[in-house]
């Protein structure tokens, strides 16, 4: 109704211009809403408002005259001026049943904006370091912006979506020595595992499977590489200088082939990650690495640009990035003294290849714990010269995962946490998806498990799934007593549900794609998650007070129909929030 009411007030102003009443160039956004008091109409907008001062008019009397300029419309009965200018719409009772034909007659397109011609949006989410599996926090993450981009692109927009592979710097060095070392201990060599190293099952997996392809080819004697190193933390050294030496050794003592162990480490876990992502039904056009940056002299071009812009300088021996300047709260450091360039260098050419791809925006989701990387990057981007406000950084909080009352700890250089390949296994990948986004994402957020798990009405997804699958049911029954639907005459019947609670809940669908629009502009999944449980209720206590399989055809009809609506508003929502629609429960 919102959609047929814009299309309303958008010719009255095209007769206006002609008229010579508003100006050619008179533009505004149509906005309306939903009135507080039905007294004063159903929907209203403060259209007159807004284009008032263009038209050089009082806003009451340009409303009487786009009131005056409204083509005719069957769903409107009347419209009145109310306060500064608004204009109120009373609608015609009967004009609320045309959205479940809408539905109907448009399927899997209900609610969507049509083809995809919007501005080109660039979605890039989890990126998580390539040095261990997916764990349950990185899984809201991957949760939160594969819906997110759905939902852009549901709205009209083009979406790229795009993982960014750290495979290169410290933590990938520290993975190879880790995988090298349990490589070693594979072919029997007795060592001290350096505190600072990834200690997961899955480097075991990776060594061993670098012993089956490879022999012993990198055996090296523990004392050449252990050979005065710095001590260990737990020898009362320094963890960071420990197993930064070891990395070292390693590269001195293997020579091309530590290239070949970092990338048997690299690749078996990225791979793992892929398939872990596809699986929880998360796809991405592009996987951008990082080493690709250094390669192809992107890093050194975007530092040569802030050089030339006066942004950089340089001291204590190393070359800083002035982003003071743009408001951070102190400068950083972009290459060390060393010649080694740091992450945040990358960071800074990886935004400029963004924007040199022609996006209109970028959309950035990254963890909590990232929150101070904000000011930096938007400071770099607009030192190059782009547009700091076309960069959209949403953080999600890791989620906390509950076994009972007891929480369970992550932390992957331990190898001491729970997978997300796990969590799926235990609660299935729609309970997953739906619960990740059940709350905004910058939002504390713990995962119950045992919720997630039952079978009852506390538990929304299942409540929700059971809506469609109860509409199925009903039509198998039907078939199954050698009857059929028949949807011209229950669209026809329609008017006989005139109870509040069918228009209650006819009035929830027409709602649908103006909550799919907000949960997408706003990137808040969690509208549409939430307007699911109040469709998939108000769906189960129409039922529950209603029969449908009676015996007067055209009533039957007419309540088929409208379950339908309701089993095809559900099917369309559930797949833009990742989860399946099931017939049978």
């Amino acid at each position: 109704m919102k959609a047929h009411l814009a299309d309303l007030l958008n010719q009255a102003i095209q007769s206006l211009i002609q008229a010579g009443t508003l100006p050619p160039d008179a533009q505004a956004e149509i906005h309306i809403e939903n009135t507080r008091d039905k007294a004063h109409g159903d929907l209203a907008s403060n259209l007159a408002m807004t284009l008032a001062k263009a038209a050089r008019s009082n806003p009451r009397q340009l409303a009487e005259k786009i009131c005056a300029a409204l083509p005719a419309s069957d769903q409107v009965v009347k419209t009145e001026i109310a306060g500064p200018g608004f204009i109120n719409f009373f609608i015609n009772p009967d004009a609320i049943y045309t959205v479940v034909g809408d539905i109907l007659s448009q399927g899997k397109a209900f609610g969507r904006a049509g083809p995809n011609s919007g501005p080109r949006v660039q979605v890039e989410f989890v990126s998580a370091n390539p040095t261990g599996p997916l764990h349950v926090g990185h899984g809201r993450g991957a949760a939160y912006g594969a819906t997110v981009a759905d939902l852009l692109e549901a709205a009209g927009l083009e979406v790229e979506r795009e993982y960014y592979v750290n495979d290169a710097g410290r933590q990938m060095n520290i993975l190879a020595a880790s995988v090298w070392l349990r490589y070693l201990e594979e072919l029997e060599a007795e060592l001290s595992f350096p505190s600072n190293g990834y200690q997961g099952h899955y480097v075991r997996d990776i060594a061993h499977r670098l012993l089956q392809d490879h022999g012993p080819r990198f055996q090296q004697p523990t004392e050449l590489v252990f050979a005065d190193l710095p001590a260990d933390e737990p020898q009362g050294g320094d963890k960071d200088q420990h197993i930064d030496a070891l990395i070292e050794r390693a590269q001195q003592l293997l020579g091309d082939d530590y290239t070949l162990i970092f990338n048997a480490g690299l690749d078996a876990i990225l791979g793992d990650i892929r398939q872990d992502l596809s699986e929880f039904g998360v796809d991405y056009q592009v996987w951008f690495s990082e080493r690709s940056l250094t390669h192809s002299g992107d890093v050194d071009t975007a530092l040569n640009i802030l050089q030339d812009k006066g942004h950089l300088y340089e001291a204590e021996g190393n070359l800083w990035f002035r982003s003071t300047a743009f408001g951070d709260d102190k400068d950083r450091v972009v290459r060390r003294a060393n010649g080694q360039t740091t992450y945040f260098a990358s960071d800074i050419a990886y935004h400029m290849n963004k924007f040199d791809r022609g996006f209109d925006q970028v959309i950035n989701i990254w963890g909590a714990d990232h929150h101070g990387y904000i000011t930096r990057v938007k400071a770099a981007i607009s030192a190059l010269g782009y547009d700091p406000e076309k960069l959209i950084v949403k953080l999600v909080q890791f989620a906390i995962l509950y076994r009972g009352t007891e929480r369970v700890q992550m932390s992957t250089r331990s190898g001491s946490f729970v997978t997300l390949r796990e969590l799926r296994d235990e609660v299935g990948k729609d309970a997953c998806r739906f619960f990740y986004v059940t709350r905004k994402a910058e939002q504390h957020m713990d995962f119950d498990l045992e919720l997630a798990k039952s079978e009852s009405k506390d538990n929304p997804i299942y409540y929700i799934q059971y809506a469609h699958a109860r509409v199925c049911s009903v039509l198998r029954k039907l078939e199954a007593e050698g009857q059929q639907w028949d949807q011209q005459q229950g669209l026809t019947e329609l008017k006989r549900l005139d109870s509040e609670a069918e228009k209650d809940l006819i009035t929830k669908l027409s709602l649908y794609p103006e909550v799919l629009q907000n949960s997408a502009l706003n990137y808040e999944p969690h509208l549409l998650a939430n307007y699911l449980r109040e469709l998939a209720g108000d769906y189960h206590t129409w039922y529950n007070g209603h029969k449908m399989l009676i015996d007067e055809a055209e009533l039957r009809n007419a309540r088929l129909t409208l379950s339908v609506a309701v089993r095809q508003v559900l099917a369309n929502a559930l797949e833009l929030l990742g989860a399946s629609a099931p017939e049978q429960m």
